[in-house]
């Protein structure tokens, strides 16, 4: 349509510049004689008046002024070739007529000037003189000029010749816009749709020059595509009041359908889309009111059009950011953000919006498949854009297209969007075939910005999306495996992607059913083989520029075996310890406190394993293949059992006491610990952890029950399961104690807490008076910080009051027994001389044990018995004081001020035995013990005098501490 610029006569070629031609368009825009200071506020007498006298004083211009003869001559020979009429009856015509024939000179001026530039070459003594500027090129108030006349050709010779509904009408754009649409004359000659399509293919001829066509496309894109639009697709067939089919020739219409794909290629992507969407339309509006109606509904021949344009605008290269940027940047986010970018990146219905229609497949595309296959690698390219305010928005959109595609196509969404992004952790997944290239050792499988961008991807489609949607959470499955080691490598280093991965993990266990969650920390922590994991010829290192890759292991020599197994030995409690952190943000979801249920379990099943287990059979019973696979066995189990031991370690160290936030958890909790407790006894295997243990356990069921906690009827229904176990405890346990307990626990149970026993009653009362006592006993520590030694005593007392915790089920406390049962003074059935020498024996031993948690156990058990007169702890008196005072020089908190406890009571008994012996000890320690040693033991002496009050006559020497 717009045909090249032919050649013009030579001499008006050798004589006409720019400053003529642009002051010819100045007299045409001159305000005239109206006494008004602008066109624009003129009425319409006085714009014809104003057009007409402007075009006769360019005319006697032309005639009269010799200065202008070769702009006549040039004009005159480009409106001979021109093939539109130039005069007509309405003035508005002839103006802009005139008008476009000068915009021709101008454009034709600029191409000779520009082909005879010669600039010469650059100095190279002065490199820094800026390069001779080309003729052709406009100053800043030569473009204003211009744009004024653009402006004018567009409102006289576009826009009051479209149809209603096409483009924004003349009239609600501005005061002076309305004045032209009435001023117009549509009877006159020549036809409105031949004026149209010569203002359109005349712009279009002027708009190749590049520095014109970039001031005619910026700003009246949207008019010339209306023009072209019309011209080119509105329907033939139609009785209007100059049909179209009698004015254009099917050839014309052909050309305007050319130019118009043609400037839709040519301009920029995001401004095509902004336009053809305002074409479009919104919605229907009613036009019962002018003056409130913007615009008219679009016809839906041009719906159609402007549809299936955006379509192809949007299958082109990069046409998804494209989109994007058109109707971002339409919205007010400007090209680069823009000073309302905030605000539209906070607009999630525009994001929506694009997600829509990116995720909807056009119907000129050939199908789905292949649709989705082109737009998938460009939505995926929106998450990585570097601006902020413009990767914010971007981000938000390519988020949204994710989920609604993975909720709308989720086969397609994990073929085309999913794969590509989770294919690094793929790639070096055990499950995965590695080619012998990739197994020579040191191969990079996975490169830092690899690695890098998919967590980034994954955190903003899973963690941002928030849409739990079935095909998300089975895509990442497979390689939660390698997203945690990925976590634990990256706790050891200042890693930018440590904190995304650990919300990404977050938010999936969160998501997922609970069983699903309970599997995956499994093979997080190395229980269960079968989950998939990081391939063993695969590492985690270091990357030069703070980020981590994935390489291939370098080959092991002998000399470094032991550094290999040094750190699988460190990795693997590494992983545990990390996934108790990780844990340590499940406790108000539920899932930490499930998770420690569940290895409560596993430590019951490992505690109640014979040792039979462990022997083979006679080698001739076997093959060596068959007794090396048995052997691999039992190692991989006793691999497995301390890996428990481990876990239970880490959890009860780092969960808090809140780690259980329903009546289901604690039953479950209660439950494992009596199973455990009933395991142990079939076992013959009853130590002073599992009894204490018990007695906790069965005190929290007493607090829950004595109404510590409202219980409904559903509750009851989840208690009942302790019914078997209780019973069986009633039946087995030996001491009467706990039997009794347990009895009256299921008479609660079953009478659903209509009758509760006084055991019950008090046993719930004790515990809240001992958590009373623990709230006394921290506001005494913190205004005593001055006098260690009561701050020693404050916290034996803490220690004796523990709250319920996991930690108790492997580091016990003082059996939960109702008052007015444990006392020897108050009691019956507790029987003298129920200790067996065996069990004395064996509390003896525990109380050397290395293990902190046993040798603290038995130094309590050891002062249970002294406190409730057993004969045969009582006979031992010097051997347990023996114990005690070695004790007193433990390092842990928890061993020492058990061992002052026993101390303290073996002086209520026997006073004149005890105390000159831990004077002499005191008055001697300066010189035999460290000083903390000596302090402990001044510890002791304090207690004994603050018990005996009155009765003490025993002085240290040199000062009387009694009265």
């Amino acid at each position: 349509m717009a045909a090249p610029g032919q050649a013009v006569g030579s001499g008006a070629q050798e004589t006409c510049g720019l400053d003529r031609i642009l002051e010819a368009l100045k007299l045409l825009l001159s305000p005239g004689g109206s006494g008004s200071s602008s066109l624009q506020v003129t009425k319409h007498d006085v714009l014809l008046a104003t057009l007409k006298s402007n075009l006769s004083a360019l005319e006697d211009k032309f005639l009269k002024d010799p200065q202008w003869k070769n702009l006549k001559l040039l004009r005159d020979e480009i409106a001979d070739k021109a093939e539109w009429p130039q005069n007509s009856v309405d003035v508005t015509w002839s103006f802009t007529s005139e008008t476009l024939l000068l915009l021709l000179c101008l454009k034709e001026t600029m191409i000779r000037l520009a082909a005879n530039f010669n600039p010469g070459k650059p100095n190279p003594r002065t490199p820094e003189v800026a390069p001779a500027l080309s003729p052709d090129a406009l100053s800043i108030s030569q473009q204003k000029t211009v744009q004024f006349v653009l402006q004018f050709v567009v409102t006289l010779g576009i826009c009051p010749y479209l149809m209603p509904g096409v483009g924004v009408p003349l009239r609600y754009r501005t005061e002076f816009g309305a004045v032209v649409q009435d001023v117009v004359c549509l009877d006159a000659a020549p036809d409105a749709t031949r004026r149209l399509y010569t203002s359109c293919k005349a712009l279009l001829n002027v708009a190749q020059h590049t520095s014109l066509g970039s001031l005619i496309f910026c700003h009246h894109f949207g008019d010339i595509a209306a023009g072209l639009c019309q011209l080119g697709f509105c329907p033939t067939k139609r009785k209007l009041l100059t049909p179209a089919e009698e004015v254009l020739t099917e050839e014309e219409r052909t050309l305007s359908r050319g130019a118009l794909r043609d400037m839709l290629d040519q301009v920029y992507q995001p401004l095509a889309v902004r336009e053809l969407l305002i074409l479009q339309g919104g919605p229907p509006q009613s036009c019962t009111d002018v003056k409130t109606q913007m615009r008219c509904w679009a016809p839906a021949w041009l719906r159609r059009l402007c549809g299936q344009l955006l379509s192809e605008r949007l299958m082109r290269p990069n046409g998804v950011q494209a989109v994007v940027r058109g109707i971002l940047e339409g919205a007010g986010a400007g090209a680069a953000g823009g000073s309302d970018a905030e605000v539209t990146a906070a607009d999630w219905k525009k994001c929506d919006l694009i997600a829509k229609i990116l995720a909807s497949c056009p119907q000129q595309s050939l199908s789905p498949e292949s649709y989705y296959r082109d737009i998938c690698p460009q939505i995926l390219d929106l998450f990585h854009f570097q601006d902020k305010l413009t990767a914010r928005q971007f981000q938000r959109v390519a988020t949204t297209t994710f989920i609604t595609l993975s909720r709308e196509r989720p086969q397609l969404a994990a073929k085309y969007l999913l794969q590509p992004v989770l294919a690094p952790l793929h790639r070096c997944l055990n499950t995965a075939e590695l080619s012998e290239s990739d197994m020579v050792p040191g191969t990079i499988l996975v490169t830092e910005e690899e690695l890098s961008r998919c967590i980034e991807d994954v955190f903003k489609v899973y963690v941002v999306g928030n849409e739990p949607l079935t095909v998300l959470m089975d895509s990442l499955l497979p390689v939660l495996g390698v997203l945690f080691l990925l976590y634990c490598f990256a706790k050891k280093s200042v890693s930018h992607i440590r904190s995304l991965c650990q919300e990404v993990l977050l938010w999936i266990l969160g998501k997922l059913e609970r069983k699903k969650a309970i599997a995956s920390l499994k093979g997080f922590a190395g229980l269960d083989k079968a989950v998939p994991s990081l391939h063993s010829l695969c590492q985690f290192r270091a990357a030069t520029q703070g980020g981590i890759m994935i390489t291939i292991k370098e080959a092991i020599s002998d000399e470094d075996e032991d550094e290999a197994l040094y750190q699988k030995v460190s990795s693997e409690q590494g992983r545990v310890e990390h996934l108790g952190d990780l844990l340590s943000h499940c406790q108000e979801c539920g899932l930490a406190g499930d998770f420690f249920i569940f290895c409560l379990k596993e430590l019951t099943h490992v505690a109640s394993e014979n040792e039979t287990e462990l022997k083979t059979e006679p080698f001739s019973s076997k093959s060596l293949l068959e007794l090396e696979q048995h052997q691999t066995l039992l190692v991989e189990g006793q691999e497995r059992k301390l890996l428990v031991l481990q876990l239970m370690a880490v959890l009860c160290e780092r969960m808090s006491e809140q780690i259980f936030t329903n009546i289901t958890q604690v039953v479950d909790f209660v439950a494992a610990t009596l199973q455990r407790a009933c395991a142990s006894l079939a076992h013959q295997a009853e130590s002073t952890v599992e009894s204490q243990t018990l007695s906790m356990s069965m005190g929290l069921l007493a607090v829950m029950l004595g109404g510590a906690v409202q219980l409904k009827s559903s509750d009851f229904a989840v208690l009942k399961q302790l019914l078997p176990l209780l019973e069986k405890v009633s039946n087995t346990y030996p001491e009467p104690v706990i039997q009794e307990l347990a009895v009256d626990l299921r008479i609660t149970i079953s009478t659903h807490g209509a009758f509760a026993t006084e055991a019950v009653s008090m046993a719930a009362q004790s515990t809240l008076n001992r958590k009373d006592l623990e709230g006394k006993i921290e506001e005494q520590q913190q205004t005593s910080r001055e006098r260690p030694t009561d701050v020693a005593y404050c916290h034996l007392e803490q220690q004796q009051s523990h709250e319920i915790s996991p930690q108790t089920g492997l580091q016990s406390n003082a059996p939960i027994i109702p008052q007015g049962v444990n006392e020897p003074s108050t009691t019956t059935s507790h029987k003298s001389g129920s200790v067996t020498t065996e069990q004395l024996q064996e509390v003896l031993l525990s109380a050397y044990d290395p293990q902190i948690p046993t040798r603290a156990a038995a130094l309590r058990t050891l002062s249970r018995w002294i406190e409730q007169r057993e004969a045969k702890a009582l006979e031992m008196q010097e051997k347990l004081l023996k114990i005690f005072l070695e004790n007193l020089e433990h390092e842990d908190t928890f061993v020492y001020l058990s061992a002052i406890q026993g101390v303290a009571l073996l002086s209520d008994i026997y006073p004149e035995k005890i105390l000159p012996d831990l004077l002499a000890q005191y008055d001697s320690g300066k010189d035999k013990h460290t000083p903390e040693t000596r302090m402990k033991v001044g510890e002791v002496l304090m207690r004994i005098v603050r018990a005996l009050g009155e009765s003490c006559h025993f002085c240290f020497p040199g000062s009387c501490v009694g009265p």
